[in-house]
């Protein structure tokens, strides 16, 4: 299976690639843009911007679409989640955000090749005790991701493949993803 996980950030989608790949180890798992294109030399900014977004959305499109063939890969982010920060910035910047039509056919195109994608919504009491960077864009993006998946917000739901929502304790979620995967 292709498998995305999306969620905002400090919701636990690397640990949860991290244990399941670790269980399962047919899956190879792709690495978050963010840190990629950091080993690839291209510097983003530190802070959340929408130029760093940006960059790390054609990254993400540009790892899924060129992984086409690849079975049994999980994927550390994927569209939904830099649409989502695209949305929640350009809003604190009193603007919209909205794709252009040719890069909304790449991600209608990225989560065509996509056979499960998994939301990590922030749960509470949260797991995360560590102190987690620009907490309120974190709420607000989980928010907005809320929106875009349960309400379709973007009119994409007839594109997204199958779309399962996980909670729990991290062991639950590995359990649950991999559940997910033998009955498929």
């Amino acid at each position: 299976m292709r498998i995305a996980i999306t969620g905002t950030h400090g919701s636990g989608k690397t640990t949860l690639i991290e244990d399941f790949v670790d269980q399962n180890l047919t899956y190879e798992a792709t690495q978050e843009p963010y840190w990629d294109l950091a080993e690839q030399g291209i510097a983003l900014s530190d802070e959340p911007t929408i130029g760093s977004f940006t960059e790390q959305l054609s990254h993400s499109l540009k790892t899924i679409l060129t992984s086409g063939v690849e079975q049994n890969i999980i994927f550390d982010r994927c569209p939904l989640d830099f649409m989502a920060y695209l949305e929640v910035l350009s809003e604190q910047d009193g603007d919209e955000w909205e794709p252009s039509g040719q890069l909304l056919r790449q991600i209608e195109q990225a989560f065509s090749t996509l056979d499960l994608i998994i939301f990590l919504p922030l749960i509470s009491p949260d797991e995360i005790t560590a102190a987690i960077e620009y907490p309120k864009l974190r709420k607000q993006t989980d928010i907005r991701l809320k929106q875009i998946l349960r309400d379709d917000t973007l009119g994409l739901l007839d594109v997204l493949s199958e779309t399962v929502e996980l909670t729990g304790s991290k062991n639950d979620r590995v359990k649950a993803l991999s559940k997910l995967v033998s009955e498929a």
